[in-house]
């Protein structure tokens, strides 16, 4: 049993023994192809290296020869380049030679021509005086056309002075009578056109003959401002002393009326009392309180009657308040128009047009008629004694004939001649005209505000 266990022990040592050396063994051979791998990479990458190399050294050469087959072309392409210069050198220098022989044969053709003989000569002398006295006959004659010529332009530029001078001056006086003191700049180019029409026909004005006729229609301007200055201060005391007299008629023949029947009134009650000896009082005083009231509604009646004849009018005024904007008012005034300046005077900048202008037995109404149609298109919604409304005037011309009965006439377009002046007016025209306007205002001694018109209401019944 010893025995056995001792081989077995010997058999484990001995297997023991074997596996150690054939581990060692492994170990080694394992290492060695470790190594093997290690010098096959290093294999690998040299291979490698080396197609690089190749690849690298592939490309260079490539290049290079690129290169070099370039240059060939470059130098081919020169050489080509130069050998057509000397072509065309060539070329130029044997235009040139032919061009010399052709000059030399020109110029000997030339000399040749230029070789004549004597009779050749003598034919040649003959012909040039013939030409000659031929030359003098042909200027002679030209003298004397130029002369007529001449003449001629003489008479008709007599015939143009004088035919531009008569226009000039027929214009010069037609602009001198129509000129007034609210058309300068239109009369000034009326002026300057005619005498450019007189300088296309020939008929020469200097420009100081241009400038006395401006100062000569100048003078005639300050003369009709000045006249129409003064013509306005006698209408305005005018129309002061008719309005004056008509209220004291008026006054008068209203004042005489109540003092008959208060004495009419009188002398009846007197005489009842005197007849009913102090008889019913009581009935007399309620007779006579009925009387005072019939005769205050009898003044009543008649003074409304009397202010309800009168004008109602339509104004425009373009270059105060725009297209299509109209006033609509009446006046009692005997002259109408007077009212319709007074509007225009200073509160506005320019005139007013009249469109329409009616006479009617009941003003305030046909007006009041005028105001309900155009309410919605009255510019003032907050105060309708402003009696201005944006329309047309066909619309206001229905509104009368459908209250007035009859056909009206009215004019559709606004003249606005000052607005329309003054859009086109220089700076110096309107220098001059407001120089003129006020020396004017000042030898009459008044202020433009002191010359305004007494002035009604401007949206009562009398407006």
């Amino acid at each position: 049993m010893l025995y056995f266990i001792v081989a077995v022990l010997g058999l484990a040592a001995g297997g023991f023994c074997v596996f150690i050396g054939i581990e060692a063994k492994r170990r080694r051979l394992s290492a060695i192809q470790d190594e093997q791998q290690v010098e096959a990479g290093r294999l690998e990458a040299g291979v490698t290296a080396l197609r690089q190399r190749e690849l690298q050294l592939g490309e260079e050469l490539k290049r290079r020869k690129d290169h070099l087959e370039e240059q060939v072309t470059r130098a081919q392409a020169e050489i080509k380049r130069r050998e057509e210069e000397v072509i065309h050198q060539l070329q130029e220098r044997k235009k040139t030679i032919e061009q010399a022989k052709q000059g030399l044969a020109e110029a000997q053709a030339s000399f040749d021509a230029k070789v004549v003989s004597y009779g050749e000569l003598e034919v040649e002398s003959v012909s040039l005086k013939r030409d000659l006295a031929n030359m003098a006959l042909n200027i002679r004659k030209a003298q004397l056309d130029r002369e007529a010529q001449h003449e001629r332009q003489s008479t008709i530029d007599g015939k143009v002075n004088d035919l531009g001078s008569r226009y000039l001056s027929d214009h010069v006086k037609w602009i001198g009578k129509a000129i007034n003191a609210n058309n300068f700049a239109a009369c000034k180019q009326r002026l300057i056109d005619a005498i450019e029409r007189c300088r296309e026909i020939g008929f020469q004005t200097s420009t100081s003959d241009e400038e006395t006729y401006v100062a000569d229609l100048r003078a005639e301007f300050e003369r009709e401002v000045r006249a129409a200055l003064e013509r306005e201060e006698q209408a305005r005391i005018k129309a002061q002393i008719r309005d004056e007299q008509q209220r004291e008629r008026e006054v008068k023949r209203e004042l005489d009326k109540l003092e008959r029947e208060r004495s009419i009134i009188a002398a009846a009650l007197e005489r009842a009392l005197a007849e009913t000896h102090d008889e019913h009082s009581f009935e007399i005083e309620t007779l006579k309180a009925r009387l005072a009231e019939a005769e205050s509604k009898e003044r009543a009646i008649s003074q409304a009657q009397l202010t309800k004849a009168g004008f109602l009018y339509v104004i425009s005024n373009i270059g105060s308040f725009g297209d299509c904007v109209f006033k609509v008012g009446m006046t009692r005034r005997m002259e109408p128009q007077e009212r319709v300046r007074e509007l225009g005077d200073a509160s506005v900048p320019f005139p007013f047009d009249v469109h329409m202008m009616i006479s009617c037995d009941d003003a305030p109404a046909l007006e009041n008629a005028i105001h309900r149609g155009l309410l919605k298109q009255q510019i003032n919604k907050t105060n309708p004694r402003k009696e201005f409304f944006k329309t047309d005037i066909e619309t206001i011309a229905q509104i009368v004939r459908n209250h007035h009965g009859c056909e009206v006439q009215y004019s559709a377009d606004a003249e606005a001649l000052q607005y329309r002046q003054s859009l086109t007016m220089s700076a110096e025209d309107q220098e001059f005209i407001e120089h003129v306007f006020e020396d004017a205002e000042d030898e009459r001694g008044f202020e433009s505000s002191d010359a305004s018109f007494p002035v009604e209401s401007a949206g009562g019944p009398g407006s």
